[in-house]
């Protein structure tokens, strides 16, 4: 039978202590995989999705009305949490508008149901103006000023597979 003091046990119990306190001031400060996944600024690069670099969307928009200003294309989840929650895009291109027709590719993090809202920003404030500037969201739904133009993740959503999925937007300006 070994003996041990109070004190020793003590000691042991802190320094215990000491290093849970340290392992969980670590994992606070690494990267968590939950945030990591959202608000991810890429660039258009094309080839990935010309290569089949799935899973992916292929996104064409239609009808932008100027070479003004600024367009930006965001993809979220479609569930009631996420899509066009602040903070909860998944990537997002900005890019200086071309009049007429403009494709992007879109990677996402694996195969699953997404939505996709795209805004020209025709004077470049980085802020709304409805009356000027355009918008439209994946599958194209009908927006009123009722529900503020967010129409419901179920009508926005486009379920993509392991590859590069192609869809169209209309950009559609009061």
């Amino acid at each position: 039978m070994t003996k041990t003091s109070s004190t020793g046990s003590m000691a042991v119990i802190g320094r215990t202590s000491t290093a849970i306190a340290l392992a969980a001031l670590v994992g606070l400060s690494a990267p968590s995989p939950v945030l990591a996944q959202y608000r991810d600024e890429i660039h258009n690069d094309l080839g990935k999705c010309t290569r089949g670099e799935g899973p992916a969307l292929l996104v064409t928009l239609d009808g932008i009305k100027s070479s003004q200003g600024n367009l930006r294309i965001q993809t979220y989840r479609a569930t009631a949490a996420d899509w066009l929650a602040k903070g909860r895009w998944l990537s997002r291109v900005q890019v200086p508008a071309k009049a007429g027709r403009m494709t992007f590719c879109l990677p996402l993090p694996g195969p699953g149901v997404y939505g996709v809202a795209a805004r020209h920003d025709v004077n470049g404030s980085g802020k709304t103006d409805i009356s000027t500037d355009g918008g439209g969201m994946s599958n194209n739904p009908s927006i009123n000023i009722f529900n503020l133009g967010k129409p419901s993740y179920t009508k926005v959503g486009v379920e993509v597979g392991s590859g590069v999925k192609a869809i169209h937007i209309d950009v559609r300006y009061l």
